[in-house]
């Protein structure tokens, strides 16, 4: 009798090498099954992925290395190709539409305003647990100079909240979160992501 095909389809996934937490978020990606974890910095490694990562750093520091590399056009192509985008942290900044701090040029992927370093400095610094409809409950999540969502488009699903601010939210194929899902060993919010991504 023949089998059904056992073959799963491994999934690449990048993580935008420019600054912030890159091996971090490589490190997590090795742990889900079917995933290829690279680095990446240039338009023709961005070219073959089903998924990328932009992690948590400094905000202005990656939208300028983003602009200096010539990678704006081809990450909002990668968007409107249905591949996976998950911003965390400073990612979220930057695939949001507006921010009163004007210096980010941000990519406009997702439709959410944003208050870059809403919860404070790095003093201010926290951790919780979170429960995310879609994903599961108890969720831990580590905020460092975290933003968080001031508005959403009617598109946007906004799926987790902390003292009534958005640190959540999807719209299609475009995932962000204001904390650090990379720095804790629950890999459930990795797992969805990669699950967003076509292959």
């Amino acid at each position: 009798m023949a089998q059904l095909s056992q073959h799963k389809t491994t999934k690449k996934i990048g993580v935008l090498n420019l600054q912030g937490a890159v091996s971090e978020h490589l490190n997590a990606l090795t742990n889900i099954a079917n995933v290829l974890a690279v680095a990446v910095k240039d338009a023709v490694q961005l070219a073959d992925l089903d998924g990328l990562v932009i992690p948590g750093g400094e905000s202005t520091a990656i939208s300028r290395l983003i602009n200096q590399n010539n990678l704006t056009l081809v990450i909002k192509q990668m968007a409107l190709q249905g591949k996976g985008i998950f911003g965390t942290c400073a990612g979220l900044v930057l695939c949001g539409s507006s921010t009163p701090q004007n210096e980010v040029e941000q990519l406009k992927l997702i439709d959410i305003s944003v208050e870059r370093n809403g919860f404070g400095r790095q003093i201010n610094s926290f951790e919780t647990t979170l429960d995310i409809a879609p994903i599961g409950k108890q969720i831990p999540a580590i905020f460092i100079r975290a933003p968080y969502i001031v508005k959403a488009g009617d598109q946007v699903k906004q799926l987790a909240f902390v003292d009534n601010h958005c640190v959540m939210a999807q719209q299609d194929n475009v995932l962000v979160c204001s904390f650090h899902p990379e720095l804790t060993s629950d890999n459930r919010i990795i797992q969805y992501f990669v699950n967003c991504c076509c292959s």
